[in-house]
């Protein structure tokens, strides 16, 4: 799939009861597995041993997984969970009648704590056929080939700036998502807001937020 090479080929059928199996799950996560999730495959594993290319210092492997859905959404705790039990890269190939979405999360090595990895964002493409998916294999390494799916994926969002590492781009992002929301809060209370002392200490407000945003 997505034009990778024959071999990295692994397509294997993994049942989806190997992620909702685990006592911790609750119920409500284990019901969308079973709602959602027709089946999972395991398509292709991008390592040094499986292509020509350098080990990551970050990255050890990407997997590639396609998920057939009953629906044309899922509930990204699916995608947490699968994340958590694999500890490796995943970039997720979502079908739903002969249409896919692309999606990958920013995943980086947990600081402390038992888990391996922990997952602070997730991009994903619109519903489109397979090749027209922007995803393609690119990079010297690993860590490169990685780093150019997250991107290709998040498109504008994680848009390069001063060649900033991915990292600085997933925080540059969420800042600015964390931004909106403010604002989109600030100015539902502006129209709410009877007193106009009040109103302008709410808009200065919005002004600066604004600016900030702007300068992301």
């Amino acid at each position: 799939m997505i034009g990778l090479p024959q071999s990295t080929e692994f397509n294997k059928r993994i049942p989806k009861q190997k992620f909702y199996e685990n006592l911790t799950v609750s119920a409500t996560l284990k019901q969308s597995f079973v709602d959602q999730i027709k089946t999972i495959y395991w398509r292709n594993k991008i390592a040094a041993s499986t292509v020509n290319i350098a080990e990551g210092n970050d990255v050890e492997e990407i997997e590639i997984f396609e998920i057939k859905l009953t629906g044309e959404s899922i509930d990204e705790g699916i995608l947490r969970q699968m994340d958590k039990e694999i500890p490796y890269h995943i970039l997720f190939l979502l079908e739903y009648e002969g249409k896919y979405q692309a999606w990958i999360g920013y995943k980086e090595e947990a600081q402390s704590g038992s888990v391996a990895f922990k997952v602070n964002s997730y991009y994903h493409t619109d519903w489109l056929q397979t090749d027209d998916l922007p995803v393609q294999m690119e990079g010297l390494s690993i860590d490169a080939v990685y780093e150019n799916f997250v991107r290709q994926i998040a498109g504008d969002s994680l848009k390069v700036t001063n060649q900033e590492s991915l990292k600085e781009s997933v925080d540059r992002d969420n800042r600015r998502q964390q931004l909106q929301k403010q604002i989109d809060k600030l100015q539902q209370k502006v129209r709410k807001e009877k007193q106009l002392n009040k109103q302008i200490e709410l808009n200065n407000e919005l002004k600066k937020l604004r600016k900030e945003l702007v300068e992301l």
